[in-house]
């Protein structure tokens, strides 16, 4: 199934989570002058405007990036994230809020000259823009091809660290298991690097076998950061996100017990809701 457009949802609460995460794993990476690798498994174009027919379909930005835009008082790794995105707009001779940057973006923009990545996406029309996007940075290659089997494939790197992040649209019922399994044999190719995962909660119970499967997988040190606007509920729609994070930065921990309770404020008012959990020890 290739029906899942990110440009619908860019921007929202569960991109301020992940892209939040994603960063400041980044800038961690970065503080050893040794190159890392960065793979990304379901990458989108890389780049969004917010004023397209897609991204104002539902103007999901504005439970995310909007509110955060001219808020006082960030949290240091808000801060930071807000920083990165009015970057990413003044490169494009923007001021106002425009243009909003997938991971792609993201992770171009952080890493460094000596530093090796690869991005992979399989709708065609995505792939092309992505392809179009980054064609002119050499560290780049994209890949027309599926995700989960490019991060075993390519695993460990020689590099021997970097970042995977895993964001996959969960469309199928088969992507929760897939993420297990392939986390499964990642991990078993490359112990020492880390790991990022993106889940929707839609269905708490779907994610509470998730967690048990990597509970139960020989893994360790997973730390799981959600956020969400409001509690559960059994109506359909995504009430919550959350980042899986494996081989975290140690800093991450601190960061986040400042960040979440004030963007489930911010974002989610009297409703919203975060959770941090180390769900397996080092």
């Amino acid at each position: 199934m290739l029906s899942y457009l990110h440009a619908y949802h860019a921007g929202n609460f569960a991109d301020v989570l992940k892209h939040t995460c994603l960063i400041h794993t980044l800038d961690y990476l970065a503080q050893k002058p040794k190159p890392y690798f960065y793979l990304d498994t379901h990458s989108g174009p890389g780049l969004y405007r917010l004023d397209d027919s897609e991204s104002q379909k539902n103007c999901e930005y504005q439970n995310g990036i909007g509110p955060l835009w001219e808020a006082q008082n960030l949290p240091e790794a808000i801060e930071r994230y807000r920083s990165v995105i009015q970057n990413c707009n003044q490169a494009n001779s923007e001021t106002d809020l425009t243009y909003y940057p997938g991971s792609p973006w993201l992770a171009a923009e952080l890493s460094r000259p000596q530093d090796r990545l690869s991005f992979c996406e399989l709708h065609p029309r995505e792939n092309e823009v992505l392809t179009q996007n980054f064609q002119r940075d050499r560290r780049i290659k994209v890949f027309h091809q599926d995700g989960f089997q490019t991060a075993i494939a390519t695993l460990p790197p020689k590099e021997r660290r970097g970042l995977v992040l895993i964001d996959p649209p969960y469309e199928v019922k088969q992507d929760y298991q897939r993420v297990v399994e392939v986390l499964t044999a990642c991990q078993k190719r490359f112990a020492t690097g880390t790991y990022a995962i993106w889940y929707p909660v839609v269905k708490r119970s779907t994610i509470d076998t998730l967690l048990h499967q990597l509970k139960q997988s020989g893994i360790k040190n997973i730390q799981v950061f959600e956020l969400g606007l409001q509690a559960d509920t059994s109506e359909r729609g995504m009430t919550s996100s959350g980042m899986i994070l494996i081989n975290p930065p140690w800093t991450l921990w601190r960061a986040m017990e400042k960040s979440l309770p004030f963007l489930a404020k911010q974002l989610g008012g009297d409703k919203g809701v975060y959770r941090m959990e180390q769900l397996v020890a080092e």
